[in-house]
C-alpha cells in the first residue's frame, strides 16, 4: 500500500529555499521539529538545530507519508521541497513558473510550439523538424544518425533570439553534444553552471529556462528545458525523448516526472 499524503491546514511557513539537513541551524528547523512532534514522529527537541535526533524523525516521517501528489518520499533524512510540501502543504512551496529573463521566456514559448513533433519515421532521428534542429547546430542530417536533444534546445534559443526586438546573438554553446555543452558552458560568459549537488542543497537556484544535463554513461547524456519547478519536481520540454524520458526517444514531449535528485550533472542557465 502506498503512503498517504497528509491533509495539511493553513498557516504554516514557506519553504526557505535551502534544504535542511544534518548540521543546519535556523528558525526553519524549529518549525520542522515542532511539526514532527505534532505528527507523532518525535519526540525531538525544538531547538533549531538539525541533529541526529531530528534526522531520524525526518526519516520516520518520510517512510510514513507521501508528497501532496501521492508520490513516495525519498527516505534521506533531509528536508527539501518535496518533504517540506508533505509536512506543511504544497501551498508553502510555491511553484516557480516565471522565467528570469525575456530571452528565456521566449525560448520556452518556442519550445512549447514544438511539443508533439515526432520523428519520421519513428526511431530514425530524422523528420522535417528534426532535420531543422540538427542543421541549426551545423549537422547535415543526411550524413548519419544523430541524437538531437541538445540541437532541439539550441534551435529554440536560435528562434527566440531572432524574434527578439531587436534580434540578439544566441548565447548558447553551438553543439549537439550533451556533455560537450556542459564542458564548454564553463567558459561562456553568458552561461551560469549549477552543479547537481548545488541544486540539491539549494533548489531555489533552478529557474524556468534552465537546461538540465544528465549523464547516462559511456560519454552519453540527455538534456532538456525546465518549464516549471514545483516542490522538487520539474515540468520539462525535451527533444529526442518519449514518455519514459530516455535519451533515444521519438519526439518532443512535455514531461512531469523529473526530480531534482534525478539530475546527476547539473544545469546551465543563460543570460
Amino acid at each position: 500500500m502506498s503512503a498517504p499524503a497528509l491533509v495539511v491546514p493553513s498557516g504554516f511557513p514557506v519553504f526557505p529555499g535551502t534544504v535542511l539537513a544534518a548540521g543546519s541551524r535556523q528558525p526553519a528547523v524549529s518549525a520542522v521539529q515542532q511539526r514532527l512532534n505534532d505528527l507523532g514522529c518525535g519526540p525531538v527537541s525544538v531547538d533549531g538545530f538539525f541533529g541526529s535526533q531530528t534526522m531520524e524523525a525526518v526519516e520516520l516521517f518520510q517512510s510514513r507519508f507521501a508528497d501532496p501528489a501521492g508520490h513516495q518520499l525519498e527516505v534521506d533524512g533531509r528536508v527539501g521541497p518535496a518533504t517540506w510540501a508533505a509536512l506543511f502543504g504544497s501551498v508553502n512551496v510555491p511553484p516557480v513558473t516565471a522565467a528570469p529573463s525575456s530571452l528565456l521566456d521566449a525560448v520556452l514559448k518556442v519550445a512549447a510550439t514544438q511539443v508533439g513533433v515526432m520523428e519520421n519515421p519513428l526511431g530514425s532521428n530524422r523528420g522535417p523538424e528534426v532535420d531543422q534542429y540538427l542543421r541549426s547546430v551545423g549537422i547535415d542530417p543526411a550524413t548519419g544518425s544523430f541524437a538531437w536533444c541538445v540541437a532541439f534546445v539550441y534551435f529554440c534559443f536560435n528562434q527566440a533570439c531572432k524574434a527578439m526586438q531587436p534580434s540578439i546573438p544566441n548565447p548558447m554553446v553551438k553543439t549537439a553534444g550533451v556533455l560537450e555543452h556542459w564542458q564548454l558552458a564553463a567558459s561562456n560568459p553568458r552561461a551560469t553552471r549549477i552543479s547537481a549537488s548545488e541544486a540539491q542543497n539549494q533548489p531555489s537556484l533552478i529557474q524556468p529556462g534552465a537546461i538540465f544535463v544528465i549523464s547516462t554513461g559511456g560519454g552519453h547524456g540527455h538534456s532538456g528545458l525546465i518549464e516549471k519547478v514545483e516542490a522538487g519536481r520539474f515540468t520539462t520540454i525535451e527533444g529526442n525523448t518519449n514518455n519514459n524520458g530516455s535519451r533515444e526517444g521519438i519526439g518532443v514531449f512535455r514531461r512531469v516526472g523529473r526530480k531534482i535528485s534525478s539530475i546527476n550533472v547539473g544545469y546551465v542557465l543563460y543570460s
